[in-house]
């Protein structure tokens, strides 16, 4: 009989003699500080053992003392009806996360002193970890979670989640309430502050932050204060609404978010976000990078009054100075060096406000391209006197009347051929034009991630009475954009570019079924699938085993 003892590791080997290959058995042990290998059995030339089936019934053999293998099988088989099933893919990797960003530990001495009955902590990442899987109410979130396996939320209840989104978005006292914008401090700006200085190298040379909105409608009342009618984005004017802004630093992280009514103009708020940046996270003064929905002429005055670097986009169309002096202004175009498409600049300086104009020639052919086929289709809706296309935005700008008949205005056309691939941006920096081009430019680059952020900010539907509870169901959407991007992160080290439904997929699709066997619980781990395994390996996670044993069962 041949024995072997834990250390030794047993094998097959093909072994090649002449023009056959035969198989053998391999024992490999260490003696003396050496690898040393011994042949335990040659069972025969490899092809005539496949032809003759003795393999497979070899091999079916063994995995009979193998329990794993005869769970596994006959559970395949339908003879071990599963227990029960939980998705275990999304708590493995973002509770990770949680830990390494330090989420876990800032919300955890946040709450250091309050008494609750009920673990916070876990309530908002089950809240987080809903939003990253899709948005939705807190009521919804308490029957998500039955399908997924979490630690420590066992006995969380939906008024559990209500409470904690109420601690998050509840007041500070009067004397935290020093830098106050539009909206009160509360819980969730201590969270953001204390996240901000335990990761503050990654921002020792913050430089540059972009800032955007968007805008969140209510269901119901929207809340005490907070809900407003405004410029409604989505078309429900009739509806209340509060307004989300989100800072993230030049490479795409997020330093924080801003709640405020939703009659809040987006032009009013740069100024306050700059300065509140300022106090909140000692801050020199960063370059300001937003788009063009944030500037007045106000806007730019208090900026310039304080001495906030900024490099803001202009509207083209809409601003005179712009569309009638900067872009007629006489100048030769220099190139940017990019690592996109092709990119000129050229510098224009009115009575000390300087301007640069940004031209993509590819882009230009595009737009050039984009009208024609504009104009095409508006000539032949007109062919047909279809003046319910003058409805058409796209069509509208191109169209005259005299008050019986539309025809296509050649002035207008022409007049918006100067657009073509520009775009102009207002600055005060020193920097070179086109640095300044491509510094905003960046603002592009992370669009994707504010979108991303708008996403996930606009999570509806809201229904929640108070404003404490709806802001802190807002700020549980941007702690997943903070976890998205750790994600993001560790995905880029590695080399991975996936697409972020599949990620969300794949991990969603990891799952452990319990079965009983002979006495015996099981967890069987189902395959991962597409870009599973390397998020795994990006974030540092071991894959569970195919199968363990969880417990034994006491017999009746």
């Amino acid at each position: 009989m041949v024995s072997f003892t834990e250390e030794d590791a047993v094998f097959f080997r093909r072994k090649k003699s002449g023009n056959n290959e035969y198989l053998q058995i391999v024992e490999n042990n260490w003696e003396k500080g050496r690898s040393k290998q011994r042949v335990v059995a040659t069972l025969g030339r490899l092809n005539d053992l496949r032809a003759s089936g003795q393999l497979d019934r070899l091999l079916a053999s063994g995995a009979k003392f193998s329990e794993s293998i005869m769970v596994i099988e006959a559970h395949g088989r339908g003879e071990l009806p599963a227990v029960c099933t939980r998705r275990i893919g999304p708590a493995l990797i973002f509770e990770r996360l949680w830990q390494e960003t330090g989420l876990r530990r800032v919300i955890e001495k946040v709450l250091a002193g309050r008494k609750f009955e009920f673990p916070v902590e876990r309530a908002v990442f089950l809240t987080v970890l809903k939003r990253l899987f899709g948005s939705g109410s807190d009521r919804l979130c308490a029957k998500w979670v039955g399908d997924y396996r979490i630690e420590g939320i066992e006995d969380l209840e939906l008024h559990h989640l209500y409470r904690a989104m109420a601690w998050l978005g509840e007041e500070l006292p009067e004397e935290d309430q020093a830098d106050r914008t539009f909206s009160p401090r509360c819980t969730k700006d201590l969270i953001e502050e204390d996240l901000f200085f335990r990761t503050r190298s990654l921002f020792s040379t913050l430089d540059l932050v972009f800032f955007d909105t968007t805008s969140i409608y209510f269901e119901g009342e929207g809340g005490q204060t907070i809900g407003k009618r405004g410029h409604n984005k989505d078309g429900c004017p009739h509806l209340k609404q509060m307004v989300v802004g989100a800072v993230i630093d030049g490479d795409g992280r997020p330093i924080c978010c801003e709640l405020w009514p939703g009659n809040t103009a987006d032009v009013t708020t740069l100024l306050p976000v700059a300065n509140r940046l300022s106090s909140r996270f000692s801050v020199g003064r960063v370059c300001l990078v937003a788009d063009r929905g944030m500037i007045s002429k106000d806007t730019v005055t208090d900026l310039e009054a304080n001495n906030w670097p900024y490099i803001l986009g202009a509207r083209m169309r809409n601003q005179k100075e712009v569309r009638e002096d900067v872009l007629s202004r006489a100048g030769r175009y220099q190139g940017a060096k990019t690592d996109g498409a092709p990119l000129k600049v050229k510098e224009v300086s009115l009575e000390g406000r300087r301007y640069v104009v940004c031209l993509n020639e590819d882009q230009a052919k595009q737009d050039a391209a984009d009208r024609q086929a504009i104009i095409a289709g508006l000539g032949q809706a007109l062919k047909k006197g279809d003046k319910s296309l003058v409805g058409n935005k796209g069509y509208r700008k191109y169209l005259r009347t005299d008050g019986r008949h539309f025809a296509i205005d050649e002035e207008k056309v022409k007049a918006e051929s100067r657009f073509d691939g520009k775009w102009v941006l207002r600055t005060n920096t020193n920097l070179p034009a086109s640095e300044v081009a491509l510094k905003y430019k960046q603002l592009w680059m992370v669009e994707q991630l504010f979108r991303s952020a708008k996403s996930l900010l606009e999570t509806r539907p809201v229904f929640h009475k108070y404003d404490r509870t709806i802001r802190g169901h807002v700020f549980c959407s941007f702690l997943a954009l903070v976890l998205r991007r750790a994600l993001q992160d560790r995905l880029d080290a590695k080399g991975y570019s996936f697409e972020w439904a599949d990620i969300m997929l794949s991990l969603d699709g990891l799952a452990e079924t319990e079965i009983n066997h002979q006495s015996k619980r099981f967890t069987l781990r189902s395959d991962p699938d597409g870009p599973c395994t390397q998020v795994f390996q990006a974030v540092g996670v071991a894959l569970p085993p195919t199968i363990r044993q969880i417990s034994t069962q006491e017999p009746k």
